[in-house]
Formats: C-alpha cells, sequence, structure tokens
C-alpha cells in the first residue's frame, strides 16, 4: 500500500494551484467561492490492489450527485499518472460554504440512506477504499478559483 505523506498531499495541492494559475483548467468549469468562509476539502482515497474501477464507478454512478444533495459542491477528480499511485489512488477537491458546513454536510451524507445503500451495494466483493486522507484549504487572494 502507498502512504502519502502531508506533504505530498500539500505537493498535489500545490500543483493543482499552479494549474488554475497557469489556465490549464477553464474557470468557467470550475465551482467558485461564495464568500469568505468558503472552504476547499482536498481528499486522497488509496483503494485495495484492483478495486480503483469499483471506486470510480461508484463516485461517476452515486456519490458526486449524492454530494450534492448535501451541498458538497465538486470541483475536480483527478488520478495520478505515474505508477503505483495511478493504479490505487482517487483525488479530488469540493467545496462547502465553511468549515462548519463541512462538518454538517459529511454528517448529513454518511447517514443518507442512499448513500448507505450505496456503499454496502458497492463493497459487496471487500472493501473499495482501504485509506482516506483530508486536507481542508483556503483559497488565496491571487487564486483564480476564489
Amino acid at each position: 500500500m502507498t502512504v502519502f505523506s502531508p506533504s505530498r498531499i500539500v505537493s498535489a495541492a500545490a500543483l493543482l494551484a499552479i494549474g488554475f494559475a497557469a489556465g490549464s483548467w477553464n474557470a468557467a468549469n470550475v465551482a467558485h467561492a461564495q464568500g469568505a468562509g468558503k472552504v476547499y476539502e482536498l481528499r486522497t482515497y488509496t483503494a485495495p490492489d484492483g478495486m480503483l474501477p469499483k471506486l470510480q464507478a461508484r463516485f461517476r454512478d452515486h456519490t458526486i450527485r449524492i454530494f450534492n444533495k448535501h451541498g458538497m459542491k465538486s470541483v475536480g477528480y483527478w488520478v495520478p499518472q505515474d505508477a503505483p499511485a495511478k493504479d490505487n489512488t482517487l483525488i479530488y477537491i469540493i467545496s462547502h460554504d465553511s468549515r462548519e458546513a463541512a462538518k454538517k454536510n459529511w454528517a448529513d451524507f454518511q447517514a443518507d440512506p442512499e448513500w448507505k445503500q450505496v456503499s454496502a451495494e458497492s463493497q459487496v466483493g471487500g472493501p473499495i477504499v482501504s485509506k482516506v486522507v483530508s486536507v481542508f484549504m483556503d483559497a488565496t487572494d491571487y487564486s483564480p478559483i476564489k
């Protein structure tokens, strides 16, 4: 299992910020902050061997829609290009109206009956996530995403 240190996660966030600043992502397609309290959450999921496709399918088919229902706005989803992380890692950023809202959003999401069913069904063949790392971030005053 590959373990990502906080410095590697911060490095990933820095690379994403550079991409935004360089215009690699179209600002019209990016979630924009709606006030000073907006918080971004960088999440990195490590999947057990062979389970990344099932994790991606769960996000594609269910998770993002349920996130939206609970005020969690998707900014983007990525997989690394290089081994070994390309085979077992999903990285994404979502936004919340505030850090307090994030706490409520996650509690509501985890209590959602549809999510509970989707989560259980997606893990019939075994767990599809072995590690989650979460980093809360504030957009800088010079960030295009502010």
